[in-house]
């Protein structure tokens, strides 16, 4: 007797990629909603430019390659990368910085690999490295957090979308009165002066647990990040890995000498940590494959993290620690993937 059957494959998986994407960013809405509060609406400025460039970029590479555009257009994975890129640019950062990081990402990143599945590097942080590195003045221009800056220095909506198009300010302005170093960068400078960390931590800049604002922020990311693990979006190992890394290593130094070193909430609420453990170090395309591949992932992207930001050159690391794993991600894969029964290694 003969069965009808329906061509593989069988049975379907519930989660596609575009459903994936949406969740992802309705994870991130928090952290956007707090940043554009400490902020201001600048980040909405350069999340649009992003998204433009990134599904502009898309089309092109799509219709050079000679591949459907409108499904992968769909998917929400270039509006990931792009949101992802703005959020570690400065609120009044010039628009060609976030449409040229956007581009490197999308075009080089990941069509020059093949697209989205093959690409090793996470496209989003080798935009921002590459920016980071090719104009590090201009992503240092970050605004005072709310409810610390001066009167008079506060942006309109209009005076913000023409500093962003035309790269000045206001002639009522200049950039030393509107501007603040990030909490990482003002307690490196601190250091570097001979202060303690008591003495660096009583600047305005910083709050109870973190940087002022920062600490919010970095609360509401750990909030969207767990809607992703409830949501089975992504994996605890990772996350835990990478955080649990962080904490580790600044836990042991301070310990040490807590007047030069952080403590472990400092470094979890100043920096993009809960932001590269939850939505950037999971990345399944670049991230290890096993369970146990994962872990270590995650747990020399913590280190790799820690390491830059206390004796390399730059104030956070997150970035550079990500695709630096990325590249250990095949030595990885080669000693953790379980053996397929029956075949040696």
């Amino acid at each position: 007797m003969t069965f009808p059957t329906a061509p593989a494959p069988h049975v379907v998986a519930h989660d596609s990629v575009g459903r994936v994407m949406r969740i992802v960013i309705y994870a991130l809405l928090p952290t956007v909603a707090l940043h554009v509060v400490f902020f201001g609406v600048g980040l909405l400025i350069q999340i649009a430019l992003g998204a433009a460039t990134a599904l502009i970029c898309e089309a092109v590479a799509l219709r050079l390659r000679h591949k459907p555009i409108e499904p992968f257009l769909k998917d929400g994975s270039a509006i990931v990368t792009a949101i992802l890129l703005a959020l570690c640019l400065p609120p009044l950062a010039p628009w060609w910085l976030v449409v040229s990081g956007t581009a490197f990402a999308i075009l080089l990143a990941k069509h020059l690999y093949g697209g989205l599945g093959a690409n090793p590097f996470n496209p989003a942080m080798v935009g921002y490295a590459v920016l980071l590195v090719s104009f590090p003045v201009q992503l240092l221009q970050w605004l005072p957090p709310a409810g610390m800056e001066i009167e008079h220095v506060k942006l309109s909506v209009g005076e913000t979308i023409q500093t962003i198009l035309t790269g000045s300010l206001p002639s009522r302005l200049t950039w030393d009165a509107v501007t603040s170093p990030t909490p990482l960068d003002a307690l490196r400078t601190s250091l570097k002066l001979g202060m303690t960390m008591v003495e660096a931590r009583a600047a305005p800049i910083f709050g109870t647990l973190g940087g002022r604002g920062w600490e919010w922020i970095n609360l509401a990311t750990l909030a969207g990040g767990l809607a992703l693990l409830v949501l089975r979006i992504i994996r605890w190992h990772i996350p835990v890995a990478m955080l649990g890394a962080i904490v580790l290593c600044a836990s042991l130094m301070y310990l040490v000498d807590p007047g030069t070193y952080a403590g472990p909430i400092f470094h979890l609420t100043s920096g993009a940590s809960l932001l590269g453990a939850f939505f950037i170090a999971t990345d399944p395309i670049s991230a290890a494959t096993s369970d146990r591949g994962r872990v270590i992932y995650g747990a020399g992207i913590g280190v790799l993290t820690y390491v830059i930001r206390t004796w390399g050159g730059y104030p956070d690391g997150v970035a550079f620690a990500v695709l630096l794993m990325n590249l250990s991600v095949p030595l990885i894969d080669r000693y953790t993937i379980p053996r397929i029964y029956g075949h040696a290694r």
